[in-house]
């Protein structure tokens, strides 16, 4: 007779801190009704463990009550819906060029008065009128044509590679259903217009917990940990738990 002796269970402990997801699902059912949109999704990272302390989408759905259940409420829209990210890619694309050493916080763009013309499109700043700014004011004030003309002076595929190990056109490795990869442009047939585009978060998909991830690598000191739904111990964190240097603290 073959007989497999017991082995006590391993206790499984979520990094979702009740009280911080109680906080973000009430401040996004608020933003939701105040901005009138249709749904919104947040997801709130410790940056140097990478555990995922809240993960809320709305609008959401009573698990109890299942009659008229309409599929859009379970949707986890933090993970599956992939957007243009936007001006918020800046700060990614920045980080490149100080890395390289194209650029300083001081040094300064020349903005053309907030209209550049890349072949035949024209990128346009909100705020029109500046002549030069600093890198830093090019942030500040989210200068199109700034970050275009840095992204320009970089070598396209250095920039795809960047995007790429921050996670940005990556399946996040999380165990939950339908989690979205986002889409960027072969690095091979990338054309002027779409690097300067993609500086700005145009002609780039990501889902909100990509983006997320990757501020939590530039809020850790330009360390990318990896993501998790279970508890970490920060002392007990293997090598690659501790994550991957993508920036110097420097720059971060």
């Amino acid at each position: 007779v073959w007989v497999r002796m017991p082995r006590n269970g391993r206790d499984v402990v979520l990094s979702l801190d009740s009280r911080i997801q109680h906080i973000a699902y009430r401040a996004l059912e608020r933003a939701v009704a105040e901005h009138q949109a249709r749904a919104g999704a947040a997801v709130v990272i410790d940056v140097r463990t990478g555990e995922i302390l809240a993960l809320a989408n709305w609008p959401s759905y009573n698990p109890n009550r299942r009659t008229g259940l309409d599929l859009a409420e379970v949707r986890n829209r933090v993970v599956t819906d992939t957007y243009e990210p936007g001006s918020v890619m800046k700060p990614v694309l920045v980080s490149l060029a100080l890395e390289r050493g194209k650029v300083r916080p001081d040094t300064l763009v020349d903005v053309q008065g907030g209209v550049f013309q890349v072949g035949n499109h024209t990128i346009k700043d909100s705020h029109m009128g500046d002549r030069a700014l600093t890198v830093s004011q090019v942030i500040q004030k989210s200068s199109n044509v700034g970050v275009a003309k840095i992204a320009l002076g970089l070598d396209p595929k250095d920039i795809w590679q960047h995007y790429r190990n921050f996670g940005f056109g990556v399946r996040p490795e999380l165990p939950l259903p339908g989690v979205a990869p986002g889409r960027m442009l072969p690095a091979d047939s990338l054309k002027p217009i779409e690097v300067a585009t993609m500086a700005y978060g145009h002609g780039i998909s990501t889902s909100l917990l990509q983006l997320a991830h990757a501020y939590q690598a530039i809020a850790n000191d330009g360390v990318l940990v990896p993501l998790t739904l279970l508890r970490r111990d920060p002392v007990q964190q293997t090598g690659e738990e501790r994550g991957q240097r993508l920036l110097s603290v420097k720059t971060a």
